[in-house]
Protein backbone atom coordinates (compact mmCIF):
# COMPACT_ATOMS: atom_id res chain seq x y z
CA UNK A 1 0.00 0.00 0.00
CA UNK A 2 1.04 3.03 -0.71
CA UNK A 3 -0.01 6.76 1.04
CA UNK A 4 -2.98 8.28 -0.51
CA UNK A 5 -3.22 12.13 1.14
CA UNK A 6 -6.79 12.54 0.43
CA UNK A 7 -8.25 9.46 2.29
CA UNK A 8 -6.56 9.99 5.43
CA UNK A 9 -7.68 14.10 5.39
CA UNK A 10 -9.37 15.63 8.59
CA UNK A 11 -12.03 17.15 6.53
CA UNK A 12 -12.85 13.89 4.62
CA UNK A 13 -13.28 11.86 7.30
CA UNK A 14 -15.30 14.22 9.20
CA UNK A 15 -17.67 14.21 6.66
CA UNK A 16 -18.02 10.80 6.12
CA UNK A 17 -19.02 10.14 9.57
CA UNK A 18 -21.96 13.15 9.38
CA UNK A 19 -23.06 11.87 6.02
CA UNK A 20 -23.30 7.99 6.63
CA UNK A 21 -26.85 7.32 7.87
CA UNK A 22 -26.40 3.42 9.36
CA UNK A 23 -22.67 1.55 10.42
CA UNK A 24 -22.58 -2.25 10.77
CA UNK A 25 -19.69 -1.68 13.76
CA UNK A 26 -19.35 1.26 16.58
CA UNK A 27 -15.40 1.01 17.93
CA UNK A 28 -14.82 3.33 20.48
CA UNK A 29 -11.27 3.28 21.42
CA UNK A 30 -8.14 3.48 19.25
CA UNK A 31 -6.02 1.90 20.96
CA UNK A 32 -4.60 -1.24 19.54
CA UNK A 33 -7.76 -3.16 20.58
CA UNK A 34 -10.11 -1.13 18.80
CA UNK A 35 -7.69 -0.96 16.27
CA UNK A 36 -8.07 -4.51 15.91
CA UNK A 37 -11.38 -4.95 16.33
CA UNK A 38 -12.11 -2.57 13.13
CA UNK A 39 -9.92 -4.01 10.82
CA UNK A 40 -11.51 -7.57 11.97
CA UNK A 41 -14.63 -6.05 10.53
CA UNK A 42 -13.40 -4.50 7.64
CA UNK A 43 -12.02 -7.55 6.32
CA UNK A 44 -15.25 -9.26 6.99
CA UNK A 45 -16.75 -6.24 4.52
CA UNK A 46 -18.80 -4.99 7.34
CA UNK A 47 -18.81 -1.24 7.12
CA UNK A 48 -16.85 0.14 10.33
CA UNK A 49 -16.30 3.96 12.26
CA UNK A 50 -13.92 4.37 14.94
CA UNK A 51 -13.93 6.92 17.45
CA UNK A 52 -11.11 7.95 20.01
CA UNK A 53 -10.91 10.61 22.30
CA UNK A 54 -7.27 11.50 21.81
CA UNK A 55 -4.73 10.17 19.67
CA UNK A 56 -4.64 6.59 17.72
CA UNK A 57 -2.36 5.09 20.67
CA UNK A 58 -2.79 8.31 23.39
CA UNK A 59 -2.95 5.63 26.37
CA UNK A 60 -1.70 2.58 27.11
CA UNK A 61 -0.99 1.28 23.29
CA UNK A 62 2.02 3.93 22.84
CA UNK A 63 3.83 3.05 26.08
CA UNK A 64 4.55 -0.85 25.93
CA UNK A 65 7.86 -2.51 26.21
CA UNK A 66 8.24 -2.43 22.65
CA UNK A 67 8.28 -6.19 22.56
CA UNK A 68 5.86 -8.91 20.19
CA UNK A 69 6.10 -11.74 22.51
CA UNK A 70 4.61 -15.07 24.01
CA UNK A 71 5.72 -13.95 27.63
CA UNK A 72 8.25 -16.30 28.85
CA UNK A 73 6.93 -15.43 32.46
CA UNK A 74 3.55 -16.40 31.69
CA UNK A 75 5.17 -19.83 30.76
CA UNK A 76 6.43 -19.91 33.94
CA UNK A 77 3.34 -19.57 35.49
CA UNK A 78 2.00 -22.18 33.53
CA UNK A 79 -0.49 -20.18 31.30
CA UNK A 80 0.32 -22.53 28.53
CA UNK A 81 -2.45 -21.47 26.36
CA UNK A 82 -2.28 -17.82 26.43
CA UNK A 83 1.70 -18.31 25.52
CA UNK A 84 0.51 -20.32 22.76
CA UNK A 85 -1.62 -18.15 21.44
CA UNK A 86 0.31 -14.85 21.54
CA UNK A 87 3.41 -17.01 20.32
CA UNK A 88 0.93 -17.70 16.81
CA UNK A 89 -0.16 -13.77 16.55
CA UNK A 90 3.64 -12.65 17.51
CA UNK A 91 4.52 -14.92 13.92
CA UNK A 92 1.58 -13.57 11.86
CA UNK A 93 2.52 -9.98 13.32
CA UNK A 94 5.95 -10.04 12.30
CA UNK A 95 4.99 -11.55 8.83
CA UNK A 96 1.82 -8.66 8.32
CA UNK A 97 4.63 -5.94 9.30
CA UNK A 98 7.88 -6.70 8.54
CA UNK A 99 8.38 -3.11 8.36
CA UNK A 100 8.14 -2.47 12.12
CA UNK A 101 8.28 -5.66 14.14
CA UNK A 102 11.88 -7.53 13.56
CA UNK A 103 13.37 -10.62 15.06
CA UNK A 104 15.28 -9.98 18.47
CA UNK A 105 17.69 -11.76 20.44
CA UNK A 106 17.57 -11.93 24.34
CA UNK A 107 19.69 -13.15 26.59
CA UNK A 108 19.40 -14.22 30.55
CA UNK A 109 22.49 -14.38 32.47
CA UNK A 110 23.32 -17.33 35.23
CA UNK A 111 25.15 -16.45 38.16
CA UNK A 112 23.61 -19.76 39.87
CA UNK A 113 24.99 -23.56 38.83
CA UNK A 114 20.96 -24.18 38.13
CA UNK A 115 20.13 -21.31 36.25
CA UNK A 116 21.77 -22.40 32.18
CA UNK A 117 20.18 -25.81 32.24
CA UNK A 118 16.63 -24.44 34.09
CA UNK A 119 16.11 -21.98 31.37
CA UNK A 120 17.70 -23.96 29.22
CA UNK A 121 14.98 -26.23 28.91
CA UNK A 122 12.31 -24.11 29.47
CA UNK A 123 12.94 -22.10 26.53
CA UNK A 124 13.38 -25.27 24.60
CA UNK A 125 9.44 -25.13 25.69
CA UNK A 126 9.21 -22.08 24.51
CA UNK A 127 10.11 -22.73 20.88
CA UNK A 128 8.12 -26.09 20.38
CA UNK A 129 4.93 -24.16 21.30
CA UNK A 130 5.92 -21.25 18.74
CA UNK A 131 5.70 -24.23 16.38
CA UNK A 132 6.51 -22.99 12.13
CA UNK A 133 6.43 -19.23 13.68
CA UNK A 134 9.26 -19.91 15.95
CA UNK A 135 11.90 -17.27 15.11
CA UNK A 136 14.53 -19.71 15.82
CA UNK A 137 16.09 -21.75 19.10
CA UNK A 138 17.43 -21.32 22.57
CA UNK A 139 20.45 -22.01 23.26
CA UNK A 140 23.24 -22.08 26.31
CA UNK A 141 25.73 -19.91 26.01
CA UNK A 142 29.54 -20.15 27.65
CA UNK A 143 30.59 -16.97 29.77
CA UNK A 144 32.42 -15.50 27.21
CA UNK A 145 30.01 -15.79 24.79
CA UNK A 146 27.24 -14.03 26.99
CA UNK A 147 29.98 -11.62 28.46
CA UNK A 148 31.61 -10.39 24.33
CA UNK A 149 27.51 -10.24 23.70
CA UNK A 150 25.73 -7.94 26.24
CA UNK A 151 28.90 -6.23 27.03
CA UNK A 152 27.87 -4.89 30.13
CA UNK A 153 26.71 -6.89 32.00
CA UNK A 154 28.03 -7.46 35.67
CA UNK A 155 31.16 -9.51 35.62
CA UNK A 156 31.35 -11.15 39.19
CA UNK A 157 29.83 -14.63 39.20
CA UNK A 158 28.86 -14.50 36.19
CA UNK A 159 28.77 -18.32 34.64
CA UNK A 160 26.69 -18.26 31.32
CA UNK A 161 23.61 -18.08 30.02
CA UNK A 162 20.50 -18.25 27.50
CA UNK A 163 19.95 -16.76 24.75
CA UNK A 164 16.61 -17.22 23.07
CA UNK A 165 14.55 -14.82 20.40
CA UNK A 166 11.48 -13.07 20.68
CA UNK A 167 10.10 -9.89 18.79
CA UNK A 168 10.13 -6.64 18.92
CA UNK A 169 8.17 -3.90 17.26
CA UNK A 170 7.30 0.46 17.37
CA UNK A 171 4.01 0.16 19.52
CA UNK A 172 2.76 3.71 18.14
CA UNK A 173 3.69 3.46 14.71
CA UNK A 174 2.21 0.31 14.34
CA UNK A 175 -1.10 1.93 15.71
CA UNK A 176 -1.14 4.46 13.07
CA UNK A 177 -0.31 2.22 10.47
CA UNK A 178 -3.31 -0.37 11.39
CA UNK A 179 -5.63 3.32 10.99
CA UNK A 180 -4.08 3.54 7.91
CA UNK A 181 -4.89 0.42 6.92
CA UNK A 182 -8.55 0.58 7.98
CA UNK A 183 -9.16 4.03 6.20
CA UNK A 184 -7.67 2.17 2.80
CA UNK A 185 -10.40 -0.35 3.41
CA UNK A 186 -13.04 1.67 3.39
CA UNK A 187 -13.11 2.10 7.18
CA UNK A 188 -14.02 5.65 8.78
CA UNK A 189 -11.24 5.90 11.38
CA UNK A 190 -11.24 9.48 13.57
CA UNK A 191 -8.86 10.44 16.56
CA UNK A 192 -9.98 13.32 18.70
CA UNK A 193 -13.55 12.65 18.14
CA UNK A 194 -14.99 11.62 21.83
CA UNK A 195 -18.59 9.55 22.78
CA UNK A 196 -20.52 11.66 24.77
CA UNK A 197 -24.01 9.76 25.08
CA UNK A 198 -25.03 6.18 24.13
CA UNK A 199 -28.20 6.15 22.33
CA UNK A 200 -30.88 3.33 22.91
CA UNK A 201 -34.75 2.49 21.48
CA UNK A 202 -37.63 2.09 23.74
CA UNK A 203 -36.31 -1.24 24.65
CA UNK A 204 -33.21 0.00 25.65
CA UNK A 205 -31.42 -1.76 23.00
CA UNK A 206 -27.95 -0.11 21.89
CA UNK A 207 -28.48 1.67 18.30
CA UNK A 208 -25.50 4.46 18.43
CA UNK A 209 -23.93 7.11 19.97
CA UNK A 210 -23.13 10.56 20.35
CA UNK A 211 -20.05 12.17 19.16
CA UNK A 212 -18.24 15.24 19.52
CA UNK A 213 -15.53 16.85 17.37
CA UNK A 214 -13.15 17.73 20.25
CA UNK A 215 -11.58 20.25 17.85
CA UNK A 216 -14.31 21.96 16.76
CA UNK A 217 -17.38 21.16 19.25
CA UNK A 218 -19.55 19.87 16.78
CA UNK A 219 -21.59 16.59 17.73
CA UNK A 220 -23.20 13.66 15.49
CA UNK A 221 -25.39 11.44 16.25
CA UNK A 222 -24.02 7.87 15.02
CA UNK A 223 -26.54 4.80 14.60
CA UNK A 224 -24.98 1.82 14.46
CA UNK A 225 -25.85 -2.41 14.77
CA UNK A 226 -22.64 -2.90 16.75
CA UNK A 227 -21.20 -1.06 19.84
CA UNK A 228 -17.95 -2.54 21.08
CA UNK A 229 -16.30 -0.37 23.98
CA UNK A 230 -12.10 -1.36 23.36
CA UNK A 231 -11.46 1.57 25.41
CA UNK A 232 -8.67 -0.09 27.58
CA UNK A 233 -7.94 1.19 30.87
CA UNK A 234 -11.33 3.64 30.43
CA UNK A 235 -14.22 0.64 29.70
CA UNK A 236 -15.60 1.23 32.80
CA UNK A 237 -16.17 4.68 31.68
CA UNK A 238 -18.21 3.52 29.18
CA UNK A 239 -19.62 1.27 30.70
CA UNK A 240 -21.05 4.00 33.22
CA UNK A 241 -22.62 5.77 29.85
CA UNK A 242 -24.18 2.23 29.32
CA UNK A 243 -25.39 1.32 33.37
CA UNK A 244 -24.70 3.82 35.56
CA UNK A 245 -23.48 2.11 38.91
CA UNK A 246 -21.78 -0.90 37.16
CA UNK A 247 -19.30 -2.77 38.05
CA UNK A 248 -15.80 -2.00 38.18
CA UNK A 249 -14.31 -4.47 35.68
CA UNK A 250 -10.77 -2.79 34.99
CA UNK A 251 -7.87 -3.26 37.91
CA UNK A 252 -5.03 -0.46 36.16
CA UNK A 253 -1.74 -1.96 36.55
CA UNK A 254 1.18 1.11 36.13
CA UNK A 255 4.47 -0.20 34.08
CA UNK A 256 7.19 1.99 33.95
CA UNK A 257 10.26 2.39 31.61
CA UNK A 258 13.37 4.00 31.80
CA UNK A 259 15.23 5.08 28.00
CA UNK A 260 19.26 5.52 28.26
CA UNK A 261 21.58 5.75 26.41
CA UNK A 262 22.49 2.80 24.25
CA UNK A 263 26.32 2.76 26.04
CA UNK A 264 24.33 0.81 28.66
CA UNK A 265 23.75 -2.20 26.55
CA UNK A 266 26.23 -1.24 23.68
CA UNK A 267 25.64 -4.89 21.74
CA UNK A 268 22.03 -5.94 19.66
CA UNK A 269 21.00 -8.06 22.28
CA UNK A 270 18.38 -7.53 25.03
CA UNK A 271 18.89 -8.58 28.41
CA UNK A 272 15.78 -10.10 30.82
CA UNK A 273 15.86 -10.75 34.09
CA UNK A 274 13.04 -13.47 34.99
CA UNK A 275 12.88 -12.51 38.32
CA UNK A 276 13.81 -9.70 40.55
CA UNK A 277 13.69 -9.28 44.00
CA UNK A 278 9.74 -8.83 44.07
CA UNK A 279 9.04 -11.46 41.64
CA UNK A 280 8.75 -9.22 38.87
CA UNK A 281 10.48 -9.91 35.41
CA UNK A 282 12.74 -6.89 34.19
CA UNK A 283 13.86 -6.18 30.59
CA UNK A 284 16.60 -4.01 29.04
CA UNK A 285 16.03 -3.85 25.04
CA UNK A 286 17.79 -1.90 22.64
CA UNK A 287 15.40 0.11 20.54
CA UNK A 288 16.32 3.27 17.83
CA UNK A 289 19.64 3.82 19.52
CA UNK A 290 18.82 3.69 22.83
CA UNK A 291 17.74 1.06 25.55
CA UNK A 292 14.74 1.18 27.11
CA UNK A 293 14.51 -0.08 31.10
CA UNK A 294 11.55 -2.21 32.43
CA UNK A 295 8.71 -2.90 33.55
CA UNK A 296 7.24 -2.08 37.12
CA UNK A 297 3.82 -3.63 38.61
CA UNK A 298 2.23 -1.15 40.74
CA UNK A 299 -1.70 -1.40 41.31
CA UNK A 300 -3.09 2.10 41.29
CA UNK A 301 -6.28 3.52 42.01
CA UNK A 302 -7.83 5.48 38.44
CA UNK A 303 -7.28 5.57 34.98
CA UNK A 304 -5.49 8.49 33.30
CA UNK A 305 -4.00 9.49 30.19
CA UNK A 306 -0.83 10.80 31.33
CA UNK A 307 0.35 8.71 34.33
CA UNK A 308 3.42 9.30 36.11
CA UNK A 309 6.14 7.15 37.86
CA UNK A 310 5.81 6.86 41.44
CA UNK A 311 9.63 7.24 42.67
CA UNK A 312 9.90 3.94 44.52
CA UNK A 313 8.94 2.70 40.54
CA UNK A 314 12.18 4.39 39.33
CA UNK A 315 14.15 3.18 42.33
CA UNK A 316 13.65 0.00 41.47
CA UNK A 317 14.60 -0.01 38.02
CA UNK A 318 17.77 1.36 38.75
CA UNK A 319 18.63 -0.72 42.09
CA UNK A 320 17.51 -3.68 39.76
CA UNK A 321 19.86 -2.57 36.80
CA UNK A 322 22.58 -1.99 39.17
CA UNK A 323 22.91 -6.24 40.33
CA UNK A 324 23.20 -6.91 37.14
CA UNK A 325 25.27 -4.10 34.42
CA UNK A 326 29.01 -3.55 35.47
CA UNK A 327 27.98 -0.26 34.65
CA UNK A 328 24.98 1.13 36.39
CA UNK A 329 22.98 3.67 35.60
CA UNK A 330 21.48 6.60 37.73
CA UNK A 331 19.29 9.25 37.70
CA UNK A 332 21.46 11.27 35.41
CA UNK A 333 21.53 9.07 32.98
CA UNK A 334 17.92 8.72 32.41
CA UNK A 335 16.84 10.78 28.66
CA UNK A 336 13.33 9.70 29.18
CA UNK A 337 10.40 7.99 31.80
CA UNK A 338 7.55 6.91 30.78
CA UNK A 339 4.37 4.80 32.55
CA UNK A 340 1.38 3.40 30.71
CA UNK A 341 -0.93 1.72 32.55
CA UNK A 342 -2.28 -2.04 31.40
CA UNK A 343 -6.16 -2.18 31.29
CA UNK A 344 -5.75 -5.79 33.01
CA UNK A 345 -9.11 -7.48 33.90
CA UNK A 346 -9.88 -8.35 37.21
CA UNK A 347 -10.10 -11.93 38.26
CA UNK A 348 -12.41 -11.20 41.17
CA UNK A 349 -13.59 -8.50 42.76
CA UNK A 350 -11.49 -6.75 45.07
CA UNK A 351 -8.63 -8.27 43.83
CA UNK A 352 -5.16 -5.59 43.83
CA UNK A 353 -2.58 -8.17 43.32
CA UNK A 354 -2.01 -7.48 39.77
CA UNK A 355 0.10 -11.00 39.43
CA UNK A 356 -2.89 -12.56 40.18
CA UNK A 357 -4.62 -10.67 37.14
CA UNK A 358 -5.30 -12.12 34.30
CA UNK A 359 -3.66 -10.94 31.17
CA UNK A 360 -5.45 -13.41 28.56
CA UNK A 361 -8.75 -10.65 27.09
CA UNK A 362 -12.14 -11.12 27.85
CA UNK A 363 -15.60 -10.24 26.36
CA UNK A 364 -18.93 -8.88 28.07
CA UNK A 365 -22.34 -8.50 26.58
CA UNK A 366 -24.18 -5.92 28.78
CA UNK A 367 -27.72 -6.28 28.44
CA UNK A 368 -28.14 -3.27 26.19
CA UNK A 369 -26.05 -5.36 23.69
CA UNK A 370 -22.85 -3.47 24.31
CA UNK A 371 -19.87 -5.70 23.73
CA UNK A 372 -16.60 -4.71 25.96
CA UNK A 373 -13.37 -5.98 25.95
CA UNK A 374 -10.66 -5.98 28.78
CA UNK A 375 -7.47 -7.35 29.20
CA UNK A 376 -5.04 -8.62 26.81
CA UNK A 377 -2.19 -7.40 25.41
CA UNK A 378 -0.33 -5.49 21.72
CA UNK A 379 0.79 -8.98 20.84
CA UNK A 380 -2.78 -10.64 20.38
CA UNK A 381 -4.65 -7.31 19.45
CA UNK A 382 -5.67 -9.39 15.95
CA UNK A 383 -6.75 -12.12 17.68
CA UNK A 384 -8.69 -9.88 20.35
CA UNK A 385 -10.29 -8.25 17.29
CA UNK A 386 -11.68 -11.35 16.07
CA UNK A 387 -13.08 -12.66 18.99
CA UNK A 388 -15.01 -9.63 19.46
CA UNK A 389 -16.22 -9.99 15.65
CA UNK A 390 -17.13 -13.44 16.17
CA UNK A 391 -19.25 -12.82 19.17
CA UNK A 392 -20.85 -9.64 17.40
CA UNK A 393 -21.83 -12.62 14.61
CA UNK A 394 -22.98 -14.96 17.27
CA UNK A 395 -24.97 -12.24 18.55
CA UNK A 396 -27.04 -12.18 15.41
CA UNK A 397 -26.31 -7.95 15.78
CA UNK A 398 -23.75 -8.91 12.09
CA UNK A 399 -24.28 -11.54 9.17
CA UNK A 400 -21.67 -14.63 9.49
CA UNK A 401 -18.74 -13.85 7.53
CA UNK A 402 -15.14 -14.97 7.98
CA UNK A 403 -11.83 -13.01 9.52
CA UNK A 404 -9.37 -12.34 7.09
CA UNK A 405 -6.71 -10.69 9.46
CA UNK A 406 -4.55 -13.80 9.74
CA UNK A 407 -2.76 -12.30 6.10
CA UNK A 408 -3.71 -8.80 5.99
CA UNK A 409 -0.62 -6.88 5.41
CA UNK A 410 -0.61 -3.92 7.20
CA UNK A 411 -0.15 -0.06 5.60
CA UNK A 412 3.79 -0.03 5.00
CA UNK A 413 4.17 -3.47 4.98
CA UNK A 414 7.41 -4.40 3.34
CA UNK A 415 10.74 -5.79 3.37
CA UNK A 416 12.47 -3.82 1.17
CA UNK A 417 12.98 -1.02 4.29
CA UNK A 418 15.16 -3.27 6.22
CA UNK A 419 18.67 -1.44 6.54
CA UNK A 420 17.89 1.90 5.99
CA UNK A 421 18.19 3.29 9.42
CA UNK A 422 15.19 5.22 11.10
CA UNK A 423 13.51 5.66 8.00
CA UNK A 424 12.75 2.06 7.64
CA UNK A 425 9.56 2.37 9.96
CA UNK A 426 8.09 3.98 6.90
CA UNK A 427 8.15 0.99 4.68
CA UNK A 428 6.74 1.11 1.15
CA UNK A 429 5.72 4.00 2.04
CA UNK A 430 10.00 5.27 2.17
CA UNK A 431 9.80 6.10 -1.59
CA UNK A 432 7.02 9.04 -0.95
CA UNK A 433 9.03 10.24 1.71
CA UNK A 434 11.74 11.13 -0.14
CA UNK A 435 9.86 12.38 -2.95
CA UNK A 436 8.45 15.22 -1.13
CA UNK A 437 12.39 15.88 0.12
CA UNK A 438 12.77 16.08 -3.34
CA UNK A 439 10.67 18.68 -4.24
CA UNK A 440 11.46 20.25 -1.30
CA UNK A 441 14.93 19.75 -0.14
CA UNK A 442 14.35 22.07 2.66
CA UNK A 443 12.59 19.15 4.22
CA UNK A 444 15.40 16.98 4.54
CA UNK A 445 17.26 18.87 7.12
CA UNK A 446 17.47 17.47 10.57
CA UNK A 447 15.26 18.93 12.88
CA UNK A 448 18.12 18.98 15.12
CA UNK A 449 21.53 18.48 14.36
CA UNK A 450 22.22 15.95 16.94
CA UNK A 451 19.12 14.17 15.98
CA UNK A 452 17.83 12.12 13.06
CA UNK A 453 14.69 13.02 12.48
CA UNK A 454 13.97 15.22 9.56
CA UNK A 455 11.60 17.63 9.08
CA UNK A 456 9.79 16.23 6.28
CA UNK A 457 8.69 12.97 9.07
CA UNK A 458 6.78 16.34 10.57
CA UNK A 459 5.02 17.19 7.26
CA UNK A 460 4.58 13.66 6.51
CA UNK A 461 2.96 12.89 10.06
CA UNK A 462 0.26 15.83 9.35
CA UNK A 463 -0.28 15.29 5.71
CA UNK A 464 -0.79 11.20 5.91
CA UNK A 465 -0.11 9.95 9.60
CA UNK A 466 -3.11 12.29 10.96
CA UNK A 467 -1.17 14.03 13.59
CA UNK A 468 -2.77 17.27 14.61
CA UNK A 469 -0.15 18.05 17.58
CA UNK A 470 3.03 18.63 18.05
CA UNK A 471 2.45 16.36 21.02
CA UNK A 472 1.25 13.27 18.31
CA UNK A 473 4.23 13.97 16.03
CA UNK A 474 6.77 13.87 18.77
CA UNK A 475 5.57 11.44 20.87
CA UNK A 476 3.42 9.01 18.86
CA UNK A 477 5.22 9.49 15.00
CA UNK A 478 8.89 9.95 15.32
CA UNK A 479 8.69 8.77 18.83
CA UNK A 480 11.42 11.12 20.19
CA UNK A 481 9.33 12.48 23.26
CA UNK A 482 9.80 8.77 24.56
CA UNK A 483 13.68 8.32 23.44
CA UNK A 484 14.79 11.81 24.75
CA UNK A 485 12.88 14.25 26.47
CA UNK A 486 15.17 17.24 26.67
CA UNK A 487 15.67 16.89 23.26
CA UNK A 488 11.88 17.06 22.16
CA UNK A 489 11.51 20.32 24.47
CA UNK A 490 14.40 21.30 22.41
CA UNK A 491 12.82 20.53 18.85
CA UNK A 492 8.94 21.23 19.87
CA UNK A 493 8.81 25.17 18.64
CA UNK A 494 10.22 24.07 15.18
CA UNK A 495 7.75 21.31 14.88
CA UNK A 496 5.17 24.03 15.90
CA UNK A 497 6.11 25.86 13.05
CA UNK A 498 5.96 23.30 10.33
CA UNK A 499 2.52 22.03 11.38
CA UNK A 500 1.14 25.23 11.63
CA UNK A 501 2.18 25.43 7.91
CA UNK A 502 0.78 22.21 7.21
CA UNK A 503 -2.73 22.82 8.96
CA UNK A 504 -3.29 26.28 8.35
CA UNK A 505 -2.99 27.56 11.75
CA UNK A 506 -2.37 31.06 13.05
CA UNK A 507 0.64 32.01 15.28
CA UNK A 508 -1.59 31.77 18.51
CA UNK A 509 -2.20 28.03 17.72
CA UNK A 510 1.92 27.61 17.27
CA UNK A 511 2.44 29.19 20.84
CA UNK A 512 -0.49 27.18 22.67
CA UNK A 513 0.94 24.11 21.10
CA UNK A 514 4.64 24.69 22.42
CA UNK A 515 3.48 25.63 25.67
CA UNK A 516 1.06 22.39 26.09
CA UNK A 517 4.02 20.56 24.56
CA UNK A 518 6.26 21.99 27.35
CA UNK A 519 4.37 21.02 29.98
CA UNK A 520 3.81 17.38 29.02
CA UNK A 521 7.43 17.08 28.25
CA UNK A 522 8.08 17.92 31.91
CA UNK A 523 6.28 15.04 32.65
CA UNK A 524 8.95 12.45 31.19
CA UNK A 525 12.11 14.09 32.69
CA UNK A 526 13.49 12.55 36.20
CA UNK A 527 14.72 15.20 38.16
CA UNK A 528 18.43 14.80 39.24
Amino acid sequence: MTANPNVFRREVLIRQLAEAVDWDLLVIGGGATGLGVALDGLSRGFTVLLLEQADFAKGTSSRSTKLVHGGVRYLAQGDVGLVREALRERGLLLQNAPHLCHNQAFIIPSYDWWGGPYYTLGLKLYDLLAGRLSLGPSRHLGRAETLQRLGNVRTEGLRGGVLYQDGQFDDARLAINLAQTGIEMGGTLLNYCRVQQLLKNAQGRLQGAVAEDVETGQTYEVRAKTVVNATGIFVDEVLQLDQPGARRLVQPSQGVHLVLDQTFLPGPDALMIPKTEDGRVLFAVPWQGRVVLGTTDTPVAAASLEPRALEAEVDFLLRTAAQYLAKAPTRADVLSIFAGLRPLAAAQEGSTKTKEISRSHKILVSPSGLITITGGKWTTYRRMGEDVVDRAVSLGCLPKAGSQTASLKIHGATEAGEGQGHLAVYGSDLPQLRQLVAEQPELGEKLDPALEFLKAEVVWAARYEMARTVEDVLARRVRLLFLDARAALRVAPLVAELLADELDKNSTWREEQEAAFARLANGYLLGR
